[in-house]
């Protein structure tokens, strides 16, 4: 099979897609040659089997010439590849599609979010399949809806030494409104007020356009970092990420339901105690590290995870490492998306 893969970034130091090189990667194993169209091309080591084209960004071209460019790889590249495999952004497909139906060429779109666009609607139309990590991970259902796990490098994740601070929290991702950290912060702030010990960290920055909101985040977790009990960090690439989810005992994601966050599987693997706020992994997690996104429900699970004893956190830790091997192992996701990819 030749390929051709379209996404944003083809970065190892990207902190949202940093983890896709190892996907290129995998499926380039599965393929005769892979051609890859991304929107900003930044550091990367890929088989030699693999071409990257980068639409520009990393240059600051325009929005004109990203769809000059665009338009001009997949039209001098149509014999050079049978299908076509597009991760999260739908609008390519909406651009592409008509023309790759019209080569015959297969045609998959990765995508994971809880929002329904026009864009996801009429690539719905081109594309002979949509893979996502799970029916809950995507609100549109139809047919051509494949769950097919979420594809966790789990040995990176597997490989290092957990903290023996029990009283350790992690919160990683984008300080954005739908990640609420703000509900997190405040969760805090109760645990501290009810004399509870612990040390929390935030590893994130803003995306554009919410930069104010982090700024109120900070000023509210003020008390909490002048105490040395918080302490926020920018975002940091993806391929840092191990050792920060093994040196904390208890991983937070609060993403409301509809979003299948990858951190939350990350942290899994890593071997920690989880809190979720995501209904994917309900009769995974103990419903006691479940939370509906409040502050109340989240301080309730907060004291649960830290009144652990020491048995039951490896436990759940090992229970946790096992879910993701079993149902969410990257080679697992790279077959089942070849097999839809023929």
């Amino acid at each position: 099979m030749r390929l051709l893969i379209v996404t944003q970034a083809v970065d190892k130091d990207d902190p949202v897609l940093g983890f896709f090189l190892e996907w290129i990667r995998q499926l380039a194993e599965r393929c005769e040659f892979v051609h890859v169209i991304c929107l900003k091309e930044g550091l990367h080591s890929l088989p030699s089997n693999v071409r990257v084209h980068s639409l520009g960004k990393e240059s600051g071209a325009s929005r004109f010439k990203y769809l000059a460019r665009f338009f001009h790889y997949i039209y001098h590249l149509r014999h050079e590849y049978d299908s076509v495999f597009v991760h999260m952004n739908p609008e390519y497909v909406v651009l592409g599609g008509l023309f790759w139906r019209q080569w015959r060429k297969k045609i998959v779109l990765w995508f994971i979010h809880r929002r329904i666009s026009l864009y996801l609607r009429i690539a719905y139309i081109f594309v002979h399949a949509i893979c996502t990590a799970s029916h809950r991970s995507i609100n549109i259902q139809g047919k051509k809806i494949k769950a097919v796990g979420h594809g966790v490098d789990t040995a990176r994740y597997s490989g290092h030494e957990r903290t023996k601070n029990t009283r350790s929290i992690l919160f990683l991702g984008r300080l954005d409104p739908i990640k609420r950290v703000d509900v997190f912060v405040d969760a805090l702030l109760e645990l501290h007020l009810r004399g509870v010990s612990f040390t929390a960290d935030i590893y994130g920055s803003p995306s554009p356009g919410y930069t104010k909101d982090s700024e109120k985040i900070k000023e509210n977790a003020a008390s909490l970092i002048e105490a040395n009990l918080l302490t926020m960090h920018e975002s940091i690439p993806h391929e840092e990420t191990p050792p920060v989810y093994a040196s904390h005992a208890i991983f937070v994601n609060l993403t409301p339901p509809g979003s299948f966050d990858k951190t939350i599987l990350e942290a899994c693997a890593s071997g920690a105690v989880v809190i979720a706020a995501n209904g994917a992994l309900r009769g995974v997690l103990p419903e006691t590290l479940q939370t509906d996104g409040t502050k109340e429900h989240t301080v309730s699970a907060l004291e649960a995870a830290l009144s652990l004893s020491d048995e039951e956190r490896r436990d759940l830790g090992e229970r946790n490492r096992k879910y993701v091997e079993d149902k969410h192992a990257l080679p697992q996701l790279i077959e089942k998306l070849v097999q839809a990819l023929k």
